[in-house]
């Protein structure tokens, strides 16, 4: 698969709201956008327009509407973003994120992911 652009801090905001929707016209976004975002609908076509060409989202046109779903895995734009992440603020070490991340975890946070630990041990 081809690398693609990064999203922004916003695009992403947009990315998720239709990946949580499964398909949303840019009205149905608009909508879910929390009313303190003062993001204008034309903002947020023009988001989902940049999200399409950059290949993290793909549009179908139902009647006037276009609505728009995920062409890229949400998991792995995850997976990637974290990477890029890791690599810009750790030098590509993920501990120190790690570590980071768990100070800042609470009890049943904490319990969770020694679970999920002790899963991976046994594999």
């Amino acid at each position: 698969m081809s690398k693609r652009n990064s999203m922004s801090k916003a695009e992403m905001e947009i990315a998720r709201i239709v990946w949580s929707l499964g398909s949303a016209s840019a009205r149905q976004v608009h909508d879910e956008l929390p009313t303190a975002r003062k993001i204008d609908f034309t903002t947020v076509q023009t988001y989902l327009t940049r999200l399409e060409e950059k290949g993290y989202l793909k549009s179908t046109k139902q009647g006037r509407a276009k609505f728009f779903a995920a062409k890229a895995n949400p998991d792995r734009v995850a997976r990637d973003t974290v990477k890029e992440l890791v690599e810009l603020l750790f030098g590509g070490d993920a501990v120190p994120m790690m570590r980071h991340l768990v100070s800042d975890a609470d009890a049943d946070e904490i319990k969770s992911l020694k679970s999920m630990l002790d899963d991976l041990d046994k594999e």
